[in-house]
């Protein structure tokens, strides 16, 4: 799966469980990190494990198997690592706090009506 596939996986996903805010940053060229970060907003920190479970569960039944998990401050974020690909899931306030879209202003933002169809 190329880094492009897995990330729309990612947002399609994020986004049918209700996830808030999904926003994806091309990072490539800016950082080796990775191509893409996915970063999303839950309402609660319950919504923020259960999001993060799931993926992982999605991805894995993709081939896609998760290099690394990382909860931080009691659930308010969780960093997946997919290689390529980082998805950041926060809870709203962690999100403000942190400011990673501020962190990676240079990198180019994918409009996300190119990955999710209206419905």
């Amino acid at each position: 799966m190329t880094a492009k596939e897995k990330m729309e996986l990612a947002v399609r996903h994020l986004d049918s469980k209700k996830a808030k805010d999904i926003k994806v940053l091309e990072v490539t060229g800016l950082t080796l990190l990775a191509d893409y970060f996915v970063i999303c907003s839950a309402t609660s920190t319950t919504q923020v494990k259960a999001l993060g479970d799931t993926l992982e569960e999605k991805l894995e039944l993709a081939g896609e198997p998760l290099l690394k998990k990382e909860g931080k401050q009691g659930m308010q974020w969780v960093l997946m690592d997919y290689s390529d690909v980082i998805v950041h899931i926060f809870y709203q306030e962690t999100r403000e706090f942190y400011g990673l879209e501020k962190l990676w202003a240079d990198a180019r933002e994918i409009p996300l009506n190119e990955i999710i169809e209206e419905e």
